[in-house]
């Protein structure tokens, strides 16, 4: 059947997308291999998405995304940090420190695919979203070259690999229906990140995230209050 290799086939568009971004962001051209990490978010949520609606979820299909995610969501970034922070005029071997976000991305999945419990919350900073908060830095720094010095820029680097497998609980953007109950958290967070978009356009991403964070934290906080 066709409609089995539909989900898989969009995994493997963002893998593409991944590879095509690494060379991309070797030659310096980071703008390019950041939209195609947010292109690439498009299609992680497709497969995932139609896997659910034509009921052809599969284990090939889980493990296939992962991997996809590891190149595209924890490689990827990686390059585009390491670019970065070379770019400071830092210690030779400084920039390295960049692949910890491949290293705690791996972990991070790994962990993923054998915890049956992260459906409706995940535990830790999901790589899609780690991703792109770390890929809306290259305009952060392109604008605002002085924001991101080095130390600033390895201390995000550290911040963000731990929060990859931290304990921490964050809601999951996963509609299992788009009736007002039960969603409510989600549709506030859509609808704040929405005008965030339209009023700062690329530096509101990393805002989105850092508010999904707090957001989750506050509805953790009150839910067992």
């Amino acid at each position: 059947m066709i409609k089995k290799h539909i989900p898989n086939f969009l995994t493997c568009c963002n893998l593409l997308c991944g590879c095509v971004g690494i060379a991309l962001a070797f030659e310096a051209r980071l703008y390019e291999a950041s939209y195609l990490i947010w292109l690439a978010l498009i299609f992680d949520f497709l497969d995932g998405f139609t896997a659910r609606l034509l009921k052809v979820q599969s284990d090939l299909g889980k493990h296939l995304d992962s991997l996809a995610d590891l190149v595209t969501f924890g490689v990827l970034p990686s390059v585009l940090v390491y670019h970065m922070l070379e770019g400071n005029n830092t210690g030779a071997w400084i920039p390295y420190l960049a692949f910890a976000i491949a290293i705690f991305s791996a972990l991070r999945l790994a962990r993923f695919n054998i915890d049956e419990k992260q459906q409706a919350v995940f535990l830790g900073l999901p790589t899609p979203a780690n991703a792109l908060f770390l890929s809306s830095l290259v305009f952060v720094n392109a604008m605002h070259p002085d924001w991101l010095t080095a130390p600033i820029l390895i201390g995000i680097t550290i911040v963000f690999s731990l929060l990859l497998v931290s304990p921490v609980e964050l809601f999951a953007l996963k509609f299992k229906t788009f009736g007002w109950k039960g969603n409510q958290v989600r549709f506030v967070f859509l609808a704040g990140s929405t005008v965030l978009v339209l009023l700062f356009r690329e530096l509101a991403l990393p805002l989105i995230i850092i508010g999904y964070i707090v957001l989750s934290v506050m509805v953790k906080a009150f839910s067992t209050s």
